[in-house]
């Protein structure tokens, strides 16, 4: 791993937007670098991301100018050249906010029209947690579960359950447990108890696989219901966690009476045939041809579907939103009461974070009453 030493000197900030550009800059005062390049997520064409030697006069080092992407916030790196060919990517050592992912830092950019849910400073009790693994055989191995439940719920009282796949994610890197208990104490969501479910392997997981749905119906929900009293249960995932909520839902449909579903991975070779080189491709897609039976085209319900509110998010351009929008089509073309959103944001947990309030709110008081 190389050290990038930048001058405490460099007197400008290192990005910022100017009306409808965003200008990024990287210091460079010993040109030990050949090159810089943006690494984004927000759909700038591959031609447009590399760095240029800055003009004379506005500092010694790189700098790019790119049209502000159609987000209200931008995750980003910067990925490093060196004149031996090697090469490494960083956060922006010049820009102070950052933001943890599933698979580390990364630098952010607001926009001025970017607004945090309001519910981060709510003042809340934290509320009180266990944690366990249940046993399931279909799998050879154990579901982690972490459940969490307002301050003062006994196991006895009956409540509301929210499950949520990529659990313990869900709750480090989008705030899950801290938006329930800021709901639960302002009186704007119902008391209600949530379970943390960890991903496992999961990619084999969560990839449509029939062997996880019966672990989840057939094990997990009723190893929770032996140590709750759960009046009605909503399923919550995003990514393929949303692809294996709905994947459980539609072999088990007792299990869940309504569902949340963020940016989900449902594949279909119309519009995800990059996709392939994913190892379980072919189950997803068979799965999500499958919710598009010919009958459901003419709007009749197929037959065993038990027809629970679903509420589908994903951002406007993000790389999975054309198959989320047909998967609204489809839940809708079968009956289900189906509530659709794309947001100015992309596949990260802060923007499944601030779709929290107002659409999974919405959600549960439907469902929890």
């Amino acid at each position: 791993m190389r050290v990038i030493e930048v001058p405490e000197v460099e007197p400008v900030a290192s990005a910022w937007v100017d009306g409808a550009a965003v200008t990024f800059r990287f210091p460079d005062p010993g040109h030990r670098l050949s090159g810089v390049r943006l690494s984004q997520d927000v759909r700038i064409p591959g031609d447009l991301l590399d760095f240029h030697r800055a003009a004379a006069g506005v500092g010694d080092g790189w700098q790019l100018t790119v049209a502000r992407p159609p987000v209200t916030r931008m995750e980003y790196l910067f990925e490093l050249r060196y004149p031996d060919g090697g090469a490494e990517t960083v956060t922006d050592p010049g820009n102070p906010r950052q933001v943890q992912g599933a698979f580390g830092p990364k630098s952010v950019l607001e926009f001025p029209s970017y607004r945090p849910p309001r519910w981060l400073t709510a003042q809340a009790e934290p509320g009180h947690s266990a944690t366990f693994e249940v046993p399931a055989g279909s799998l050879d191995g154990a579901v982690g579960v972490r459940t969490w439940a307002p301050a003062g719920a006994r196991d006895e009282d009956l409540l509301p359950l929210l499950v949520a796949h990529d659990g313990p994610e869900y709750d480090a890197l989008a705030s899950l447990t801290g938006y329930l208990a800021a709901g639960v104490a302002g009186g704007w969501l119902p008391r209600l108890r949530a379970a943390l479910l960890s991903p496992g392997p999961r990619d084999r997981w969560y990839s449509a696989n029939p062997r996880y749905a019966r672990a989840l119906a057939g094990a997990v929900i009723p190893a929770l219901d032996r140590r709750l009293a759960t009046s009605v249960r909503v399923g919550m995932g995003t990514s393929l966690g949303g692809l294996a909520m709905l994947h459980a839902h539609c072999r088990y449909p007792g299990v869940f009476d309504g569902l949340f579903l963020q940016s989900g991975s449902f594949y279909c070779p119309r519009f995800d045939d990059h996709e392939r080189q994913f190892p379980y491709y072919p189950r997803v897609v068979r799965f999500v041809a499958g919710v598009l039976p010919r009958a459901a085209r003419h709007g009749a319900a197929h037959r065993g579907d038990r027809l629970v509110p679903i509420t589908l998010t994903c951002g406007a351009i993000e790389e999975n939103v054309d198959n989320n929008r047909l998967m609204a089509q489809a839940l809708r073309a079968r009956g289900y009461p189906v509530t659709w959103h794309e947001l100015p944001d992309m596949h990260n947990y802060t923007a499944w974070r601030d779709a929290f309030d107002p659409h999974l709110t919405r959600l549960l008081r439907q469902v929890c009453g």
